[in-house]
This record gives C-alpha cells, structure tokens and sequence, in this order.
C-alpha cells in the first residue's frame, strides 16, 4: 500500500482493489474555495458561491460513551449564493482527475432555500452541458436521477423520499460500467439504472437556484485509469523484453519534458533533458553508447506527422554496434508504437 498526501487530497494506492481519493477540507482556510476545483453554471444565472466553512457535524460512528459530544464543529464544503433564477445549477467540478468506475459516498444537508432546496453530486461529466446527476430535493421531498445531454436534461428517475433539511444525510453512489446504482442513508433507494451515453467524466458538487447546501466527508474508490502511453509501453515491454529501458515523454505546462510512461512505473513524472525537449519539439533524433547499453531517441508522431512525444529506448550493445544499426533496431519499436497514436490527448489520456 502508497499513501499520497497531497494537501487537500488523501490518495491512497490499492494494486489489487484500485484506488482511494477522499477530499477532506480540514486544513484548508475558512472562506475559501479549495483548490483543484473549478466553478461553472448548467443553465442560466451567476456561478455558486462555493466556500469552507465550518459546521456541526455528528460523527459517522455512534458515540462509544455518553460522554462523547454529539456533534463537533468541522470544516465542510458549502454553496452559499442564494440566486433564486430558476434554471440555475451551480457546479463546482474536480478538476485533478477523470474517473470511469467508482463508488462515492459523500454526506450533505440541505440548509435553506425558498425556491429550492437541493443538493447533489453530478458524475461522468463531460462539461456543464453534459453529465449524470443525482440529487435530493427537501422541498420536493424526492430523489432523482437525470442526464443532462447538450444542456436538455432527461426525464428524472426516482423516488418520493422524506429529506427533512437542517440535518446531515449521506448519499452514495456507484458506477461500474453502464450500470448506475444509489443509496440514501443506508438505503438503496433509486433501482439500478443502465445508460450507455457517459463512459467516463469529472465529478461535481451540485445545486440548484437558491438553495444553500453543505457538504463534508466526501469519499471516492474507483478504478483509475490508464493512460494510453502506458498501455503501449506495456505491450512493447511485453513483446521485447530484452530491452533494458523505455519512456515516453511529453512536455509538461511549463514546456519541459516529463516521462509520462516507463517501463519503470517508478520513472513516471520525472524530467527529461535537452535530447528529450528537442525531440518534442523539433523532431530531432539522438543516439548514446555505454560499455553495456546503447540509447535511441526518437520522435513519436500524431497522424499529421508532428512529433507529439520523445521515445527513449535503452538496448543491450554488442560488438560491432554502431549508430546506424541501433537506430535500425529502434525504428520499428518506435512504428509499432505510433501506429497506436493519433494525437497527444489520446496518448496522455
């Protein structure tokens, strides 16, 4: 097991189960929006207002003695504009990472609205235009599921459900496939649903017009993704495996190279060097001789022929190497590769 902190987040790596992100708000400051995250509106109106703030929250577990406080004042996620336009969501969306399968638990309470009171969590989003959403509504005591498609949202699917606000509920939610399952309190409440129109997306804290809603102890699991670089180093590794050495590289937002995929997981976020930047972006080729490995180079090209990425291959030397067939010897490694590419997003995604 790898633990991660990483300020905001607690990543927890699970090879055999997949992985763990909780966002926790504890250490962030009062009045802030944290990090990472990014506001946007579905629909008309001004964007949320969303802040840490603290809160009296009551613990997950019952108290082991009757000494124990009931409630205790935390850190919590709160959308606090009160703009009561009617097709109004504010979202506030993840913007650190995509997800495929997962199963999110996340606690929320609906803390004032006169047109509304809302609160939900929206998934594989694509944009604000685009994604799943299940939320609760106090005032209309139900909870729903709709897809929201080109900005047109879909017909709700679920229950009448009693949602008193002023208290904390936990919603949970899960995704394996095109199979959408969800519980509210314990309780699953909402029949599995099946749609095929999102395979993967961001996710996003949800709200509707003015309602004022909290969130705290938000939990992910999910199966992360790979990218396709790795993929592809993989199967190259796979199909030679005497080669003591690949990476791939792309040019990070500073303009400098970072290894993106290894045959070492371990090399992966690394930097490169000047070989490694003009390749990338001049398309230039380099070749290194050591007494036990010799070293290629070479540009990865998207379907126009631009270099996208640089590919450094490590091989075994032997007498009588030289330049010219130590390239010959990389060449088709480095064709095998491209013929999987089409542009650098579809590499790195």
């Amino acid at each position: 097991m790898r633990r991660l902190f990483l300020g905001l987040w607690l990543t927890v790596s699970l090879p055999a189960f997949g992985a763990e992100r909780v966002f926790d708000f504890q250490d962030l400051p009062a009045n802030k929006t944290p990090p990472g995250f990014r506001s946007v509106v579905s629909g008309t109106g001004p964007i949320g207002d969303w802040k840490v703030i603290m809160d009296e929250v009551p613990p997950l577990l019952s108290p082991l003695t009757d000494k124990a406080p009931v409630v205790t004042k935390r850190a919590v996620l709160a959308q606090l504009n009160s703009d009561p336009t009617d097709e109004r969501f504010p979202l506030l969306i993840f913007d650190g990472e995509t997800f495929t399968d997962f199963t999110l638990t996340t606690r929320f309470k609906l803390a004032s609205g006169t047109a509304e009171q809302m609160a939900g969590i929206a998934f594989r989003l694509q944009d604000e235009r685009n994604f799943y959403v299940i939320r609760a509504s106090g005032l209309g005591k139900n909870l729903r599921f709709y897809k929201v498609v080109s900005g047109e949202r879909g017909n709700p699917i679920g229950p009448q459900v009693d949602i008193p606000p002023g208290v904390w509920h936990e919603l949970k939610i899960e995704c394996k496939g095109n199979q959408i399952r969800c519980w509210l309190n314990g309780k699953e409440t909402i029949p599995t649903l099946t749609d095929n129109s999102f395979t993967s997306g961001k996710i996003g804290f949800w709200t509707k017009s003015d309602s004022v809603s909290y969130f705290a102890e938000t939990r992910m699991t999910y199966t992360p993704r790979e990218p396709l670089a790795a993929v592809i180093v993989r199967n190259v590794v796979a199909n030679y495996p005497r080669l003591r050495g690949l990476k791939v590289y792309t040019l990070d937002e500073k303009g400098e190279p970072r290894v993106v995929a290894s045959k070492n997981p371990g090399e992966v976020g690394t930097p490169g060097g000047k070989n490694e930047k003009e390749t990338i972006t001049q398309g230039h080729i380099f070749y290194g001789k050591d007494k036990k490995s010799v070293s290629v180079v070479m540009p990865l090209r998207d379907h126009n022929g631009e270099p996208i990425a640089a590919v450094r291959l490590n091989m075994e030397t032997f007498v009588g190497q030289t330049e010219q067939n130590a390239l010959s010897r990389a060449r088709p490694l480095v064709k095998e590769m491209q013929a999987r590419v089409q542009s650098l997003e579809e590499l790195t995604q």
